[in-house]
C-alpha cells in the first residue's frame, strides 16, 4: 500500500469542467504529481450570486498547495466549437504538439437533474435532453477528436470520460441514462480505433461525490423533493480521489491493457494502493456488502467485504435481448 502519487512529471494534460467538483480534485493531483495541466471551465472569476467555484481559485488552490506541476485556467464553453478549437490549439503551440491525458469531466445536467427530479421524460421540457448532453456527451466526444490528432502521431496518450453506472440501468431520468451510457460506449468504440496507436481510453466511475454544485442545489427549498439528498453522500469520496485513479493510471507502463474498460475509482485505489482523504477505502458498487447495506443496513455487517458481483454477471444482467 501507499499513499504517494507517482511521478507525472512533464505531462501534458487537459481537465474539462476543472472549476469546481471532481474536476478541479482531479486537476489538484495531476499538478501535484508534476504535471502541466490546464483546466477548462465557463467561469474565469467568482460571480456573486453563481454556484462556487471558478478556474481562477482552482488556479490559486493548486499554487497553494506547492504543488511539483503547474496549473494553466482557459476559459471554455464546452458547447462552443470554436473555443473548444482555441484551447488546443494554444495547448498544441505552448507545448510543442505534446498532450498525454485528456479528462473529459465537463457537464452540464446536474441542475437540470434536481429540477426535474421524479418527473416522467415527457412531462420534463425538451431542453433538458440538451442540457445533460450537449456538454457531457458531445464534448466528450469533440474533445476528444481534438486529443487523439496530437496524441496518434506521438503513439502515446489517455482518454478518460467520467462516468457513472447511470449507463447500466435506470437513474434518475432518461437523458441522463442515455448521456451516461453512451459515454461508456464512445470509451469503449474509441479504444478499437486508438489501440494500435497505443492511445489508451477508458471511462472511469467514481463515487458519489458531494460537489459544491450540488450542495448548493440540493438545499435550495424549490428542490428539496428532489430524489438527490445529502443523506445519498454519507459515505462520499472526495473529489481528489478520483484525481488520484487518473494519476495511477496514466502512470500504469501497462495501461493499454486497461483500455476500452470500465473502471470504478475505488477498484483502482485496491489494486493501486491509494486511499482517500483521511486513510479511508471507499467501497466499490460491486461490493456486495455495500449493495446490501442500501436496502439492509443492519444485516450488512455479517457479509466480508472481499466479496463482489462479478463483472460478467453486471453485464449479463443489463442485456436488451
Amino acid at each position: 500500500m501507499t499513499s504517494e502519487l507517482p511521478s507525472l512529471s512533464g505531462k501534458v494534460c487537459i481537465v474539462t469542467g476543472a472549476s469546481r467538483g471532481i474536476g478541479k480534485g482531479i486537476a489538484l493531483i495531476l499538478a501535484k504529481a508534476g504535471a502541466t495541466v490546464y483546466i477548462t471551465g465557463r467561469t474565469l472569476d467568482a460571480t456573486e450570486g453563481k454556484p462556487p467555484g471558478s478556474l481562477r481559485q482552482t488556479a490559486e488552490e493548486i499554487g497553494e498547495e506547492s504543488c511539483a506541476g503547474q496549473c494553466i485556467p482557459v476559459q471554455c464553453d464546452h458547447g462552443n466549437d470554436e473555443e473548444v478549437q482555441k484551447l488546443f490549439d494554444k495547448v498544441s503551440k505552448e507545448q510543442n504538439g505534446r498532450l498525454d491525458i485528456l479528462v473529459n469531466n465537463a457537464y452540464n445536467g446536474v441542475k437540470a437533474i434536481i429540477e426535474n427530479s421524479g418527473e416522467p421524460f415527457y412531462e420534463q421540457p425538451l431542453h433538458t435532453w440538451d442540457d445533460m448532453n450537449d456538454v457531457g456527451l458531445r464534448s466528450h466526444y469533440i474533445a476528444a477528436w481534438h486529443a487523439a490528432k496530437m496524441m496518434v502521431p506521438d503513439k502515446q496518450g489517455l482518454i478518460v470520460n467520467v462516468s457513472s453506472p447511470g449507463g447500466l440501468r435506470y437513474v434518475l431520468n432518461v437523458p441522463y441514462g442515455v448521456g451516461k451510457a453512451a459515454c461508456d460506449r464512445m470509451a469503449a468504440d474509441m479504444a478499437v480505433e486508438l489501440k494500435e496507436q497505443n492511445v489508451a481510453c477508458i471511462s472511469l466511475w467514481p463515487g458519489a461525490v458531494f460537489t459544491e454544485q450540488i450542495k448548493d442545489l440540493i438545499f435550495k427549498p424549490e428542490n428539496e423533493k428532489s430524489v438527490i439528498t445529502p443523506d445519498f453522500f454519507v459515505k462520499a469520496e472526495d473529489a481528489t480521489f478520483s484525481g488520484k485513479a487518473v494519476a495511477w493510471l496514466a502512470a500504469d507502463p501497462n495501461i493499454m491493457n486497461k483500455t476500452g474498460r470500465i473502471l470504478v475509482t475505488a477498484e483502482l485505489g485496491q489494486e493501486y494502493g491509494f486511499k482517500d482523504v483521511g486513510g479511508v477505502q471507499p467501497a466499490s458498487y460491486r461490493q456486495v456488502k455495500t449493495l446490501v447495506s442500501w436496502k439492509y443496513p443492519s444485516v450488512s455487517w455479517m457479509i466480508p467485504e472481499f466479496l463482489h458481483v462479478p463483472c460478467w454477471l453486471i453485464a449479463a444482467g443489463t442485456h436488451k435481448f
